[in-house]
């Protein structure tokens, strides 16, 4: 057994020595100290030595009500009193099904089932298996293919990782499930066609979906994913009249839409899903993060009536769930973040400054290393190049040199915790609680300008 006194003594080498810190390399913190965030308020964390930091990604996109919020923690004490866990198979508890209501509310189109998961990557597994079955049911058993974007995360069990369009995250895991192809993205910045005219590149680029599908065989195709505005390879929002392009498609070949918004539901946007915010309705929306701001774990793939009509008949069923899906405490918890949202109007708050957010970051243009400052709502990305004139990208080496061993610490020692990416082409990724202001932004900007302004001396 482990010594509590040794842990409480130095949490940063026990946490080398015990705690497997995901998506991390973890030989980065054999010499060095690993951080370790103990308190959050408002937008800010702080770390086990006092220090302050701005929590510019809301976690990992997920602490929309920001920190510290004593309501969400009551919640969650008041159910674990009342009734701690139950499960959903084939027994219901109240939380679960308020939620699920609430859910189909803020649903657009006939999107009125909620099935739980207890995160997005699940929440991901449980739309592709949705989708297989479906179309068993309805008379095509060899529609099970599906279609999404380069770049593309989607999360990392063995459907969701195939899904993805990562190949580096995607290669020691091999052989994923088959059936997963990759089409372009909608990273304007780098268009390899129409890249001065958004409405024909979004065209072009919901027309590869209509192709993928004919080159496949439009009965072997089952679902298209796509993120509203894509988080992998830093911000990809939609050109004008991508989605509406592909509902078409998707509805000519008889193909799910599925849209995933583990990140972009929840406000991210300003909307409680983002579909609404670009006009389209799928036939399932995947989500998780923001939907109890993080004080309780929970996903869910909200799905279309007509979708779950043939599940609902005879003896046919959905032999799929999780233990803690719907976890009764994860939902009270939502219900709260949702009561919140109403309460203090969280989704017009990023409406109304969405605007002042983008124009503070594009203030960084007039940096020789800021290519581009692309996003929607609080949702922001930031590219790096080395040459704004050509677009020329950093090599790998570089990337590792300037990012890793610089621009990322860096922030983060100057009082930023947010994101310096390079699934793609590098970027700085910000994505601040949904109460944040122009306070807010000002301070991400002035840091971030700081380090970057260092940076390029560096190079």
């Amino acid at each position: 057994m482990g010594n509590p006194i040794a842990v409480s003594k130095d949490l940063s080498q026990t946490a080398y020595d015990h705690l497997w810190m995901h998506f991390t390399r973890m030989s980065s913190y054999e010499n060095a100290p690993v951080p370790t965030i103990v308190r959050g308020e408002g937008t800010y964390i702080f770390d086990d030595k006092g220090k302050r930091y701005l929590d510019g990604l809301a976690g990992l996109f997920v602490v929309q009500a920001g920190h510290g919020r004593a309501e969400l923690a009551e919640a969650a004490a008041k159910q674990a009193q009342e009734l701690a866990f139950f499960p959903v198979w084939s027994y219901a508890h109240p939380k679960a099904i308020e939620l699920a209501e609430r859910l189909a509310h803020h649903a657009p189109g006939d999107l009125n089932k909620a099935f739980f998961t207890t995160g997005g990557g699940e929440a991901v597994e449980t739309a592709w298996k949705l989708a297989k079955q479906y179309h068993k049911l309805t008379g095509n058993p060899t529609k099970y293919k599906v279609i999404s974007r380069a770049v593309a995360y989607h999360g990392t069990p063995q459907g969701a990782l195939a899904i993805t369009g990562l190949p580096a995250l995607k290669a020691p895991f091999e052989p994923l499930v088959p059936g997963a192809y990759k089409v372009p993205n909608t990273n304007i910045y780098r268009a390899p066609i129409h890249g001065d005219d958004p409405e024909a590149f979004g065209r072009w680029a919901a027309d590869q979906i209509e192709q993928q599908i004919l080159f496949e065989g439009p009965d072997t195709v089952a679902a298209v994913f796509l993120e509203p505005v894509q988080n992998a390879g830093g911000c990809f929002p939609p050109p004008p009249g991508y989605f509406q392009r592909v509902r078409e498609i998707c509805d000519t070949y008889n193909v799910l839409l599925v849209s995933d918004e583990v990140i972009c539901a929840f406000g991210r946007l300003g909307t409680m899903f983002a579909c609404d915010k670009f006009g389209y309705v799928p036939d399932i929306i995947t989500c998780a993060k923001g939907m109890t701001s993080g004080y309780s774990p929970i996903g869910a793939a909200v799905v279309s009536d007509r979708i779950a009509e043939p599940f609902f008949k005879g003896s046919n069923t959905f032999l799929h769930g999780y233990t803690f899906g719907g976890h009764p405490v994860s939902a009270a918890v939502a219900l709260t973040n949702l009561d919140i949202f109403e309460r203090e109007g969280l989704n017009q708050h990023v409406l109304d400054n969405e605007a002042a957010f983008h124009a503070t970051l594009s203030k960084l243009h007039d940096l020789p290393i800021v290519g581009d400052v692309r996003g929607n709502g609080f949702f922001y990305g930031i590219e790096l190049v080395k040459d704004k004139a050509t677009k020329e990208s950093f090599t790998p080496e570089e990337c590792e040199r300037l990012l890793y061993g610089f621009v990322s610490k860096k922030l983060f020692e100057n009082g930023l915790y947010c994101r310096a990416d390079d699934r793609g082409d590098p970027v700085i990724q910000v994505a601040p609680p949904l109460i944040s202001d122009q306070s807010t932004f000002d301070e991400i900007e002035q840091i971030v300008r700081g380090v970057l302004t260092e940076a390029w001396t560096k190079i």
